[in-house]
């Protein structure tokens, strides 16, 4: 929860008041899980060429509420990008710029938490428009599902214990069917997916099975 002295000073920074709903307080046991595919990992050079977001309410993904868009860059994608979104120039091309559909994405987030695969890069990313448009970032609270995960495998393990945070290996543990991974929407559900079931492991006290490795592995971002 935002404390009142940065609701002040977020106040303060908002250029336009017409987003001021994203203080509001959050629709209870509702969150929205967003996804972003960009040219690149900078969030200050690079940008947006997809996003998505799909509502959660209780324990129900409601994709038939999403919401999606393909977004036009000043700088078109290049061949790296390419083959980790599939998106061409030619797709970005007829999106929509993102001063266009910038402020549909807050409309529809509102003021829910914001799940995520390392859910901090893709709020970088909408929060470099968002200061360019409304003058100030995103309020929202952020769940990293990627968290939650480690604190119901590896809470609890000895040192040493390998550490494996890769979103295909959070998913094949808990049985999430494989949607496409880099597609923001397939990426989007399949992140609700992972928070709905870790939550309930978490609210009923369960861990998951941790098989003991020595030798520690990095997940890079977005692997």
């Amino acid at each position: 929860m935002m404390g009142w002295i940065r609701r002040r000073l977020w106040r303060a920074a908002l250029a336009d008041p017409d987003f001021l709903f994203l203080l509001d307080p959050p629709p209870e046991g509702e969150a929205v899980s967003l996804d972003c595919e960009t040219t690149g990992l900078d969030p200050w050079v690079d940008e947006i060429v997809a996003v998505a977001a799909v509502p959660v309410v209780g324990n129900r993904i409601l994709t038939s509420s999403r919401f999606e868009a393909v977004v036009r860059p000043t700088r078109m994608p290049e061949a790296g990008s390419i083959k980790v979104h599939g998106l061409r120039q030619r797709d970005v091309a007829a999106g929509r710029p993102m001063s266009e559909v910038l402020p549909e994405l807050l409309r529809f987030i509102g003021p829910r938490p914001l799940v995520g695969y390392y859910i901090d890069f893709d709020v970088r990313m909408v929060d470099r428009y968002a200061l360019h448009q409304i003058g100030t970032r995103l309020p929202n609270r952020r769940i990293e599902v990627s968290s939650l995960y480690y604190d119901r495998k590896y809470g609890k393990a000895p040192p040493g214990t390998a550490v494996d945070l890769r979103f295909a290996s959070i998913r094949t543990e808990l049985g999430i069917p494989d949607l496409g991974q880099h597609d923001a929407l397939a990426d989007a559900v399949m992140a609700a997916m992972m928070w709905v079931q870790l939550r309930d492991l978490q609210a009923r006290g369960q861990r998951l099975r941790l098989e003991r490795r020595r030798e520690a592995t990095a997940a890079p971002l977005g692997a």
